[in-house]
């Protein structure tokens, strides 16, 4: 286990890492690109996605305050009709 706190290491690097069951608390993670991810199971709170663009993904499952995404969109598509 490596713990590190009140650290930063900005323009970095990871690839090919292996962070699962891992934990990220009072993290910066402003204009990061993740790419070829796999995010399955991951829980996200109290987070500011704003301005935040997600493309390419699947979304099964995912969920928003407890609304499935792939209803949401759905409904969208209805409306847009």
């Amino acid at each position: 286990m490596i713990t590190q706190v009140k650290k930063s290491i900005p323009n970095s690097t990871f690839e090919d890492v292996d962070l699962s069951e891992s934990k990220f608390t009072d993290v910066n993670l402003q204009a990061v690109l993740f790419d070829d991810v796999n995010m399955s199971g991951v829980k996200i709170n109290n987070v500011n996605l704003s301005n935040c663009q997600i493309t390419d993904a699947n979304l099964s499952g995912m969920t928003i305050d407890g609304i499935s995404v792939s209803d949401l969109f759905d409904a969208y598509k209805q409306v847009q009709k």
